[in-house]
């Protein structure tokens, strides 16, 4: 993927332009900075950020939706713990299980990191998309807040780096992290137009989500078919992050399927929106 295979609308005017004069160079110097130096790869650093920015934003956006609610204090606090308790539960399971080695090669007969890739969004969306109160919160969150939080997508940028040093499979890295780091670099720009209340920033945040989710269906296709397992078609010289090593696992076990389910909430939102 190229910037070239962004829509060509999907980010309008001035502002939302100057917003990329900051989140550029700050990607740039953080792809060289781990392309220097794999070590803090390795080391979890940039997966555990994302993970933790994540986590913390998504409570914090919750919350404040729901205060924006006509919901009495005591059903805004039970809203709240039905997300953020199962949310919880989910992340450590997935944490301790990458840990342990649960999601290596040859650790169980199941598919279990495709699995941790896809159960949580089958069971999530209906969870997230049917429920009435799920849908006052997303009418009362600003749209431009589940867009804008998912900048945290250009720490994908440790697969590019990773291809580039020959620690991934370029066939997997290049496109994966070159998909993260442009939905990344465009979340706050897409926010920005969105903020606007226009038919057009709406459709900006339309094609962004789709954007991010198709890059999702790339990487993990990708993933599946260059790592050791049932799905593997291609066998690389180098691993893939398929393999299930900590602490990379935790991007496809935890921060892939909390994203699918952003865009998800995201594209829900705008549809209302629009229709209303």
């Amino acid at each position: 993927m190229t910037i070239a295979a962004l829509p060509a609308g999907i980010v309008p005017a001035s502002p939302a332009w100057r917003s990329m004069l900051w989140i550029i160079p700050a990607t740039v110097l953080w792809t060289l900075l781990i392309y220097w130096q794999p070590a803090i790869t390795g080391s979890g650093i940039p997966t555990t950020a994302a993970r933790l920015m994540a986590y913390g934003l998504i409570a914090l956006g919750l919350w404040l939706g729901l205060e924006r609610t006509k919901l009495s204090s005591g059903q805004r606090r039970t809203t709240w713990l039905a997300v953020m308790v199962p949310f919880t539960l989910w992340g450590a399971v997935a944490w301790s299980a990458a840990i342990n080695g649960v999601f290596l090669a040859g650790a169980s007969a199941l598919p279990l990191l495709p699995m941790a890739i896809f159960l949580p969004v089958i069971l999530g969306l209906p969870l997230l998309m049917l429920p009435k109160r799920m849908g006052q919160v997303l009418d009362a969150l600003p749209p431009s807040w589940l867009i804008a939080l998912q900048v945290y997508r250009v720490f994908g940028s440790v697969f590019l780096a990773g291809a580039l040093r020959g620690l991934l499979p370029r066939l997997f890295g290049l496109p994966a992290g070159i998909g993260d780091v442009l939905t990344g670099l465009f979340a706050v720009p897409a926010a920005i137009a969105v903020a606007s209340g226009t038919p057009e920033g709406r459709r900006a945040a339309i094609l962004w989500n789709i954007f991010g989710l198709t890059d999702f269906a790339i990487a993990i296709t990708l993933g599946l078919i260059t790592s050791p397992g049932p799905f593997q078609l291609i066998v690389p010289s180098v691993t893939s992050i398929g393999a299930g090593a900590y602490p990379n696992v935790l991007t496809p076990a935890f921060v892939v399927p909390t994203s699918i389910l952003l865009h998800a909430l995201s594209l829900r939102q705008l549809i209302r929106r629009s229709a209303a």
